[in-house]
């Protein structure tokens, strides 16, 4: 019987970042014979990799990085997979005493982008750098695009929408993790009232105040405020039935992305040059063009260093919605 190689994934940052780690558990698992994949991530993040029939076992961090590193040490590892390559992750892969790769970062590259605008960085997005760091493995990019899982228990049925909402609708996730990388409520008000359809705004906890000022402007008839209501997989299975997506820069898009949903995805203090823009599906990006002041984080913020916020305030919504052209109606 041949022993399995075990393989260890490191990826804490974000909700985005564990999708877009998807594609290289997958091809980890379909070109490396015998592989036992472990996934390591925060705990809040484990919905998204429960059920992903790639992983054998997740590992979770839970502020304790001895308990982890002890738990981690254990499992005996072939190869420590790093797609985060941070202080944190570093102390990891020195104590599993295990061949590491780690995905190359572009810190300096970054640094003059943002400070002095000069764009040195790859052309490559980031699921191409993190499929990179397993290419001396022998795996490739298949080419498939990302993954989620949705378990059924969180599948969302038309039926537990309002009637309003249940024959077709657009999704707009309306968060975003720093106030630079959402539009401001009143921009939402003039892009819901610009779509002019069936609405589902989808979102967390703290997403559910600007969505019920999107409502009180436009009423329940255009438009579905979802955020806090569901969890993350059943978010994730109200984009799966959404004709078309809107989104800010956030994770909700990419598991957009890996439904390969149309995306009109929402720029501000950030940029796609930095390599997350929607992944192996089509996409439109709003942004404000030729802004001297952007891009002025690499994350987002929480407040515009220029206070003027024109990233967001002057980004023009002159497009239209061609997936809602022949069956647009007026909801006003």
């Amino acid at each position: 019987m041949v022993s399995p190689v075990k393989v260890l994934i490191l990826q804490f940052a974000s909700i985005g970042d564990v999708v877009l780690s998807s594609p290289v558990v997958r091809c980890l698992k379909q070109q490396l014979p015998n592989a036992e994949l472990h996934f390591c991530t925060k705990r809040d993040y484990k919905s998204i990799i429960s059920y992903n029939p790639y992983i054998t076992r997740g590992h979770y961090f839970d502020d304790n990085l001895y308990n982890l590193i002890r738990q981690l040490r254990a499992e005996h590892f072939d190869y420590v997979i790093d797609l985060q390559n941070t202080f944190v992750t570093g102390l990891i892969k020195a104590s599993m005493g295990s061949r590491s790769y780690s995905v190359e970062k572009q810190s300096f590259r970054q640094w003059l982008y943002i400070g002095w605008k000069i764009n040195a960085l790859s052309e490559q997005h980031v699921v191409d750098r993190y499929l990179a760091t397993v290419q001396p493995l022998g795996v490739e990019n298949d080419g498939q695009g990302l993954d989620y899982f949705i378990p059924y228990k969180d599948e969302v049925e038309f039926a537990w929408l309002p009637t309003t909402h249940q024959n077709d609708f657009v999704a707009y996730a309306i968060g975003g993790q720093h106030m630079t990388r959402r539009l401001p409520t009143a921009r939402m008000i003039e892009l819901c009232r610009k779509i002019n359809y069936p609405i589902v705004l989808v979102g967390d906890k703290k997403d559910r105040k600007a969505g019920d000022e999107i409502v009180r402007a436009l009423g329940e008839k255009l438009i579905y405020n979802a955020c806090g209501h569901y969890n993350l997989n059943q978010s994730a299975s109200l984009l799966q039935r959404a004709r078309v997506v809107f989104s800010h820069d956030t994770g909700l898009m990419h598991i957009a992305a890996a439904f390969r949903k149309k995306i009109y995805s929402i720029w501000g203090s950030t940029t796609p040059q930095f390599g997350f823009y929607p992944y192996i599906t089509p996409h439109v990006r709003l942004e404000a063009p030729g802004l001297g002041c952007r891009p002025c984080s690499a994350t987002g913020s929480d407040h515009c260093p220029l206070k003027h916020f024109k990233c967001m305030n002057n980004l023009s919504f002159d497009f239209e919605v061609k997936e809602l052209r022949t069956k647009k109606k007026n909801f006003e």
